[in-house]
């Protein structure tokens, strides 16, 4: 089978994701390049080697580059999201690179110190007997109030093989949060950690009890400033004859995750540039802002009350801003001519009940799916959990719709009428909860053929960051470093969110479809509604496993949003009634509880994120055996 996408198209997926740098270039022990590590080791070159690590990094679709020249200055620091420093040797010690100086000097460890402070995500990983390898990462360390110490740990009970030295460290949270999948590590030769009294830091491998020295921290997260800093204090257990012992390969991933996910680093990396938007469209919604409060609920106005020749020159306001807009939108000349036909229709009418069908029919969003194009969209319409009134709304629009995406949908995911849209500006009808854009909300004077519906990805995807953030807090949801790294960042939930919708709308029209052929559209009863749509989500969770088989990073991203949005937002929050998003949300929630995949606990909500794909698989596999009995 045919990969779902190119490989620049896995690169532009990959955009959205971290950026990891790797310095090879003081005279580091190890190297991300396999060939360079059998220049350094040609008879173990696996003992010096990294590949596989950052294989793993970018599986996940982690931006992985090593550096291998020049000093690290302010402006090396602005490429990445992750610096990682994997233990620099004098070369008496180690087989290295050969490159530079084992040693940061004076401006590396300041502009280190700074871009970490800042936001940064630094990862080092040192040795034991730190002291002798003619580095000075404990220099650097101390800025952030951490020290390897000059030690090696042994383990004559709980250990690898036998040896002493290859002790099984306990992980002080196994299977939560930064630790999510980690249960078993093996530690080959390492030291241990101390920190000043004053740092704020948490500790993710401890030496066991029968170790010397006992309990002792060897590998620990630090929170500086606006940054994050990881700590190591072996290097083996990420190199490539060790990372699949144990659950080493988890553990990188999830510690660069975590690197990664400082508000200040995420909010940086999903900023959209600021936008001045010209003065017609700011008439255009001051008029429509005026007029849509002079008309009735089915979008009439009363002459009787307003006077006819002002609201006509309001109209007139109208087009001549939409006329004035109309060249910044040459795709959408057959909709915006028309449209102006329909408004003056509209006055012809004596302000009745409005008939926007014409200039509707020729409105075709899911035509133009090229990421970045914008749309103009004027219509007498409600807003779904929004305003109920068929009252004018101005909204200027953008298309969500990178190449990625497209090949996905074109490659056995079609869903032709599906268009993923961005607000730029809106009217007062949309200052709401909704979250679409559907032909059926527009007054017209005959249901229109539903060809397209639009869904407000960055609405979507930032409500359920901020509700899901702020759930995990109330319930002490120690979050998978990887779930952060998606809360934290707006382009990287948005285009998740794409994703998930994609799947999610064209499993409507797939497999064993509902008892009642016409409910979909009716959306009633709401109970049977409500397990269409959690059907829809569980098959697009599991169907997420073959992305993630693939490498597609927004795969897992997916996942954590389904299993979020239903627990969280569906159930919490807005103002629907017989909300059949929440009534989904709690069958999850009922289904893992009972299955001991959730447990609320002591005021603490605590997931089992081992279990947690096949359990959702068999509820899957349940409401799918009720479609068809």
């Amino acid at each position: 089978m045919a990969p779902l996408l190119t490989p620049d198209a896995h690169a532009q997926a990959m955009s959205s994701m971290p950026r990891v740098l790797v310095d090879e270039a003081h005279q580091q022990a190890y190297s991300i390049d396999i060939e360079i590590a059998a220049t350094m080791n040609p008879v173990a070159p696996a003992d010096n080697s990294y590949a596989a690590a950052a294989a793993a990094l970018r599986h996940r679709g982690f931006n992985v580059t090593a550096r291998r020249e020049g000093l690290i200055t302010a402006q090396v620091l602005a490429t990445a999201d992750v610096f990682v420093l994997v233990h620099p040797s004098e070369s008496v010690w180690e087989k290295t690179t050969g490159i530079g100086s084992p040693r940061l000097n004076a401006d590396e460890l300041s502009a280190i110190g700074e871009w970490v402070r800042a936001g940064g995500g630094l990862v080092v990983i040192a040795e034991h007997e730190q002291d002798k390898y003619g580095n000075n990462l404990n220099e650097l360390l101390a800025q952030f109030g951490v020290t390897v110490v000059h030690t090696t740990v042994v383990d004559p009970i709980s250990n690898h093989n036998g040896v002493a030295a290859w002790a099984k460290p306990q992980v002080t949270t196994p299977g939560e949060g930064i630790t999510a999948g980690v249960h078993h590590t093996v530690v080959y030769r390492a030291g241990t950690l101390a920190f000043g009294a004053d740092v704020n830091h948490r500790v993710i491998l401890q030496s066991s009890p029968t170790a010397e020295p006992a309990g002792a921290p060897l590998a620990a997260v630090v929170n500086a400033g606006e940054g994050r800093v990881v700590v190591f204090a072996d290097s083996d257990l990420f190199s490539d004859d060790s990372i699949s012992d144990g659950d080493h390969a988890r553990l990188f991933t999830n510690v660069i995750a975590w690197a990664a996910g400082s508000d200040a680093a995420r909010s940086e990396a999903s900023a959209a540039p600021a936008r001045i938007l010209p003065p017609a469209w700011h008439d255009l919604k001051s008029v429509v802002t005026e007029l849509r409060e002079k008309q009735n609920a089915d979008g009439s106005l009363d002459t009787d009350i307003h006077d006819a020749t002002a609201v006509t020159a309001l109209v007139e306001q109208m087009i001549a801003s939409i006329e004035q807009l109309a060249p910044l939108f040459p795709h959408d000349a057959a909709y915006l001519t028309e449209l102006v036909v329909d408004l003056r229709r509209w006055v012809d009418s004596g302000f009745a009940v409005p008939d926007f069908l014409s200039s509707l029919m020729l409105f075709h969003p899911e035509e133009n799916r090229r990421d970045g194009v914008e749309h103009l969209v004027v219509f007498p319409m409600y807003t779904q959990n929004g305003n109920l009134a068929r009252v004018f709304e101005a909204v200027w629009i953008g298309t969500c719709w990178p190449d990625w995406i497209r090949q996905i949908e074109e490659n056995g995911y079609a869903n032709a009428a599906f268009a993923p849209i961005t607000f730029i500006d809106f009217t007062a009808g949309y200052d709401t909860h909704s979250a679409v854009l559907f032909p059926e909300t527009v007054a017209t004077s005959s249901t229109p053929k539903f060809t397209w519906g639009g869904i407000f990805c960055d609405r979507e995807a930032a409500r359920f960051r901020k509700v899901t953030l702020q759930a995990a807090e109330i319930l002490k949801l120690d979050l998978p470093a990887d779930a952060e790294l998606l809360l934290r960042d707006q382009r990287l939930a948005q285009e998740t969110y794409v994703l998930w919708d994609l799947v999610h709308d064209r499993t409507h029209s797939r497999g064993d479809l509902p008892f009642d052929p016409f409910m979909i559209k009716q959306r009633m009863p709401y109970w049977l509604y409500a397990l269409e749509e959690l059907r829809c989500d569980l098959n697009t969770f599991v169907e997420m496993t073959a992305f993630e088989r693939e490498g597609i990073p927004h795969a897992t991203m997916v996942k954590y949003a389904i299993l979020f949005d239903r627990l969280f937002r569906f159930p919490i929050t807005g103002d629907r009634k017989r909300n059949y998003d929440g009534l989904g949300g709690q069958i999850i929630f009922a289904h893992l509880h009972r299955a001991e995949v959730v447990r609320w606990t002591n005021n603490t909500l605590l997931i089992d994120w081992d279990r947690l794909d096949a359990c959702v698989g068999e509820l899957a596999q349940r409401v799918n055996e009720l479609y068809r009995e």
